[in-house]
């Protein structure tokens, strides 16, 4: 049997578990679409913060996307660099630390630009300012995501920009991606060239948010090179820069629960976990979408529609143990009955859902660990009482 599901299936306690072989995977593919293309692929906090792993990252990369002043501190601190920062609205009593750790900080307004520029550059002369712009046009269909739905409070539209830039301005941003393919990329480009071409010869950089998930298996990486490759060409003077969160650290590993206790009502089983849906895979009731369960079927209700006689007695409700009514998700086939102590493996559990879990009623929280390439299990953080704690006071 493979070592490392042994380890997994051996834990006692809810985990992620991040594996350094694929992470590096990942980490080569992204190097080399950043090489051949001549940009720079960064890496944005608010998918992956996990810092005990940055020593890793930056055998391959130089720098990371914040969102906010913790994560500019993150970055200045512990990845070692400043951020290239972005934040939907700066405060005035945090602007001044944001400029000193950024090497470039993006507004997302004009309003907010006039309000804090001159005071970021002279904070920080080496300072590079950007303005987010927003091309109107995404193929993002969930509009929870699609940060440019009409009303969007993301970014500048093309007829409220002045035909000269203010000074300060060198670059813009832009994000209307969500988990997407190259061949959307070629689609969103048109729109934002089509949009914003006229001031690209006013500005020296461009960068094209996140949301690409080169690291997907049926990702379309030679068209996304070549793509990169002609607008470059067609704009030699622009430096262009990427930063996806999602494609770092894309089915690098999951989280680990264990089988608490099995509860009946009408019919319906739920194996009732030590892990929650609300607190620690948020995103599987916000999307929604349905988690992949190791060695068990997904029967959502295309999947009950095609197979009407499924009757096996091994079908779960996998349920949260928050106080959440609706903190859980179903249903799955097993192909054995699920008893009390039984590890169950949600895969691709690291991207997004470490950054975004939290205490709601004091839960236990997943440790955090790394399957090194050698086989050594490590654990990275546990967390208490202390922790809840804190976070209460």
């Amino acid at each position: 049997m493979d070592k490392k599901i042994d380890v997994l299936e051996d834990l006692n306690k809810p985990m992620f578990v991040v594996e350094e072989r694929l992470l590096r995977r990942n980490l080569s593919l992204i190097k080399s679409v950043a090489d051949r293309a001549g940009v720079e692929i960064i890496l944005a906090f608010k998918a992956f913060a996990l810092w005990k792993t940055f020593p890793i990252f930056r055998e391959y990369i130089n720098s990371t996307t914040a969102s906010s002043y913790a994560e500019a501190r993150l970055a200045y601190e512990e990845f070692g660099a400043p951020a290239h920062t972005y934040s939907p609205a700066y405060t005035d009593y945090e602007i001044e630390d944001i400029a000193r750790m950024s090497s470039h900080l993006t507004f997302n307004s004009l309003s907010q630009f006039g309000r804090f520029a001159k005071l970021a550059k002279d904070t920080n002369p080496g300072l590079s300012i950007g303005l987010r712009v927003n091309p109107e046009y995404s193929e993002i269909e969930t509009e929870l995501y699609n940060p440019c739905a009409k009303g969007s409070r993301f970014g500048v539209l093309a007829s409220d920009l002045p035909d000269v830039l203010p000074e300060f301005i060198e670059g813009f941003h832009c994000h209307c991606h969500c988990e997407s393919g190259a061949d959307v990329f070629v689609r969103t480009l048109e729109h934002i060239e089509g949009k914003f071409s006229k001031w690209f010869g006013q500005i020296k950089w461009i960068n094209f948010g996140g949301g690409h998930l080169m690291t997907r298996k049926d990702y379309d990486v030679e068209l996304l090179i070549d793509t990169l490759k002609s607008f470059r060409k067609r704009y030699p003077h622009l430096k262009v820069v990427m930063e996806p969160g999602s494609a770092f650290a894309w089915q690098t590993g999951p989280l680990v629960a264990q089988v608490v206790d099995v509860v009946e009502n009408f019919g319906i089983k739920t194996a009732i976990l030590n892990v929650s849906f609300t607190c620690h895979m948020p995103d599987c009731l916000e999307m929604p979408y349905m988690p992949v369960v190791r060695g068990a079927e997904i029967l959502d209700d295309q999947t009950a529609s095609k197979n009407e006689k499924i009757t096996s007695p091994y079908i779960y409700r996998l349920g949260g143990n928050s106080c959440l009514s609706g903190d859980f998700m179903g249903k799955w086939l097993f192909d054995h009955e699920l008893k009390v102590g039984e590890s169950l493996i949600f895969e691709d559990m690291i991207h997004y859902t470490t950054v975004k879990t939290n205490m709601f009623n004091g839960v236990s929280h997943p440790s955090i660990a790394i399957l090194k390439e050698n086989g050594e299990f490590q654990i990275l953080r546990e967390f208490g009482y202390e922790d809840y704690k804190n976070r209460m006071n």
